[in-house]
Order: structure tokens, then C-alpha cells, then sequence
């Protein structure tokens, strides 16, 4: 005989179960950090060790892969992770008193649902220098399918260089402000709801939803005059895969009047 389907209200209560572990589990990594200070300390050893970090994220990313669990979404938390650690270790060097934290009071709408800065577009008037600057930097550069976008990527972080050939909407941004910064796209858990909570907030907004064929849900919000920043909100719901050129064209022109 096949088992009685649990209710919504158990399965709430197995995920609680299990985050109060994960919690826990946390807690108790951590504690092992303090002491890997406390040694590192005591023998002179550098706090950052690179060979160290790049095999915790290579070993932690095909236990994923051999898990089912996405292993960019495994390197997202062991990153984070790392650099708490981090943090930890120079606090201990230092020997300061943490402050004193309660638990998070009850935010905005916003506040529920975004989740961090998920890419950067960059409008540029040469491309190749523009990923000359960002491979100097340490960023691995990579075309894609257009000869004009690339993508600037270190750890966790991605840059969209969009160069202005070719492309009336991207050369309009360029000629009017120079080359740099178009959006900022800040990952939020659901797009709908975000727009939604911004509308009711009265925030202008420049499009509605935009969604691709990967499952990537955007929208932007109008370019504030007092301080000339250019917002957009993401979320996934497909594979994890970056932006195409057509989203990020498409969107050019949305944002500059339609232009084509």
C-alpha cells in the first residue's frame, strides 16, 4: 500500500527540519574556522590561502554535480561561505567584540524577495579595450554569440560588455552619456511579484516583464533624475544560463524608446 501524500503543512515542517540542520551544520564549520584562526595565528600562516579556496570550490562542485545539485548554484554558497570564513579569521586576528545581533526586523516587499546584484551591463564605446581592462583585472572575458557582447565573469560576479557598433539603441546610450554602467539587474525570487510591489510603492517603471526563451524574467524601472541609476530585476525559472545578445538588445532598445 503506497503511503498517504503529506500536506503542504508537513512538508513545511520537514524544510524546517531540515534548515535548522543546515543551521547547525553551519555553526558548527564555523566553530572549526575559529580554530583554523586561532592555529593560523599562532603559526604565522596567511590568512588566504588561493590553492586552498580553489580546491574547496572544486571538490564542493562535483559533490554537487555527483548530488544532482546544480554546481554553479553549489559554488554560489560555498563562495559565500569562504568568505565568511574569511571574515571570521581576520576578526579573530584582530580580537574585536562582534556586536550584538537580533534577528532581522520585517522589511519591504523588496526586502522579501531580492536576493543580490546579479550582473552588470556596461555600455562601451571600444569593446576590445573594454575586455583588455576587465582581463587585466582577473575577470576571464568570453565571447558569445555576438560579435559585439561579451561577458567579463570572476567568481561570482558577471559584467555584460555591449559594445556600441552596429547597434542604433546601444550607440545612442554611448553618444548621450559616455561609455559605462546601463543597469544594474538585481536577482529578485519572483519578477511579477517585484514589479508589483514597486508599482504599488510608485515607482516608474519602463517595461513590464520581459521573458526569453530560458526562462529569464526581467523588468526595468525608469532612470531616476536625482541620481541617474538604471535598475532591473531578474529571476530565473529555467536553466541557469546567462543572458543572451537578443535579451540584452531587446532590452537595450526598450530602455532607449524603442530604438532598433
Amino acid at each position: 500500500m503506497s503511503a498517504e501524500p503529506r500536506d503542504l503543512s508537513d512538508l513545511r515542517r520537514e524544510i524546517d527540519r531540515i534548515d535548522a540542520a543546515i543551521v547547525d551544520l553551519l555553526a558548527e564549520r564555523l566553530r572549526v574556522c575559529r580554530d583554523v584562526a586561532t592555529l593560523k595565528e599562532s603559526t604565522g600562516a596567511t590568512v588566504i590561502q588561493p590553492s586552498r579556496v580553489r580546491d574547496v570550490l572544486r571538490t564542493r562542485t562535483e559533490w554537487a554535480i555527483v548530488a544532482g545539485v546544480d554546481p554553479d548554484f553549489a559554488e554560489a554558497i560555498f563562495r559565500t561561505l569562504l568568505a565568511e570564513t574569511h571574515r571570521i579569521e581576520v576578526a579573530e586576528a584582530g580580537g574585536t567584540d562582534a556586536p550584538v545581533k537580533t534577528a532581522a526586523v520585517e522589511g519591504s516587499d523588496l526586502d522579501t524577495v531580492a536576493c543580490r546584484i546579479d550582473h552588470v551591463v556596461v555600455a562601451v564605446e571600444d569593446l576590445e579595450a573594454a575586455g583588455e581592462f576587465f582581463t587585466g583585472l582577473g575577470f576571464v572575458v568570453s565571447a558569445t554569440d555576438d560579435p559585439q557582447m561579451h561577458l567579463a565573469v570572476a567568481g561570482g560576479v558577471t559584467v555584460v560588455l555591449v559594445g556600441a557598433d552596429h547597434d542604433p539603441a546601444v550607440r545612442r546610450r554611448v553618444d548621450e552619456h559616455g561609455s559605462g554602467i546601463q543597469h544594474v539587474a538585481i536577482e529578485v525570487l519572483n519578477a511579477g511579484f517585484a514589479r508589483d510591489a514597486l508599482d504599488a510603492a510608485g515607482v516608474p517603471r519602463l517595461t513590464d516583464v520581459v521573458v526569453d526563451d530560458d526562462g529569464h524574467e526581467q523588468f526595468f524601472t525608469a532612470v531616476d533624475p536625482a541620481t541617474g541609476v538604471q535598475l532591473s530585476f531578474i529571476s530565473r525559472t529555467g536553466h541557469r544560463v546567462p543572458l543572451t545578445s537578443h535579451n540584452v538588445r531587446a532590452l537595450f532598445a526598450a530602455v532607449n524608446g524603442g530604438a532598433s
